[in-house]
């Protein structure tokens, strides 16, 4: 019974995509929390560590079956596990020290745009007029929460170092969205051993170094709650549910999903921070369903 309910789970994309969303929202919310109390690098690194350290049981008995495909195909299993782990969540924990929440999440919905022009810059991809729409409507949805309503909000804001590296990270994640199309034949557990291991190899040096400067981790039981929570939600289950998600239905249709982010992010604020219900709430939530049911239609 449970093993049919979690195959079902396993094949339906717009469950695990929204899930997706949900833990990636959940990490805006704790990187941003803790970055006093633990380095960027220290938390990219822990984070993948202890993923690597779940996953490897599970996924042993499949690397050593799939290791003559792995050998054979380093270079884009190296390349995925340094865009898609190693330097995206690197950069975006760096620069969470430099930026706010609100601007972090308005170039975080650049995402799904990004997503296409990179499928269409690297394959030729073309997105059709209907998926399009519903970008912008869910775009339009994101900003009329991030806003809360006003648009002096968003005009009003400026750049710095950290909007620049939130910017830079969502490049390095759509051009890894883009080539998850060449990932070789493997099994799923195959890869993600891999690309976490990737993103622990690439990470070591910079940890290393930002230890030595003396940037270092403040241990507490916040801390370590808040480690747990970046390893096993946005860590370990969101990238095996995105990568799904984009051999289920494409990355097109996939990266619209990050859209529900800010979604998830505002009703996770009302239930646990207590905030009242606006209706810019209301509005935004509107839109982006609406823009993401429109984008990821077949017809």
């Amino acid at each position: 019974m449970i093993r049919r309910l979690a195959d079902a789970l396993y094949a339906n994309a717009y469950i695990l995509l929204s899930a997706t969303s949900l833990f990636w929202a959940g990490n805006f919310v704790v990187g941003r929390a803790i970055h006093g109390d633990v380095p960027p690098i220290a938390l990219a690194w822990t984070r993948w560590l202890i993923a690597t350290l779940i996953i490897l049981p599970f996924a042993l008995p499949h690397v050593r079956r799939d290791w003559p495909v792995i050998r054979a195909n380093w270079l884009i299993l190296a390349c995925l596990g340094t865009l898609g782990a190693g330097l995206f969540n690197s950069i975006s924990y760096y620069s969470l020290n430099y930026t706010t929440a609100l601007n972090a999440l308005v170039l975080q919905s650049s995402g799904p745009v990004l997503i296409v022009l990179a499928t269409y810059i690297l394959f030729g991809d073309r997105i059709r007029p209907v998926q399009g729409l519903g970008i912008v409507i869910s775009l339009a949805g994101v900003l009329a929460m991030i806003a809360r309503g006003d648009p002096a909000t968003l005009t009003g804001m400026s750049l710095n170092k950290g909007d620049i590296g939130v910017l830079i990270a969502m490049i390095t994640w759509a051009i890894y969205a883009a080539f998850l199309r060449k990932r070789p034949a493997i099994h799923w557990l195959s890869f993600i051993a891999v690309t976490f291991a990737v993103a622990v190899l690439f990470n070591t040096p910079l940890v290393v170094a930002e230890h030595l400067s003396g940037w270092q981790m403040q241990p507490s039981l916040q801390t370590l709650l808040a480690v747990g929570y970046v390893s096993i939600f946005p860590g370990l289950l969101a990238y095996i549910f995105f990568n799904r998600g984009v051999e289920l239905i494409g990355a097109n249709r996939a990266g619209v999903f990050m859209h529900l982010v800010p979604l998830f992010g505002s009703v996770l604020a009302v239930g646990l921070l207590g905030e009242t219900p606006r209706l810019y709430h209301l509005a935004g939530i509107a839109l982006i369903l609406a823009g993401v049911t429109l984008a990821v239609r077949n017809s």
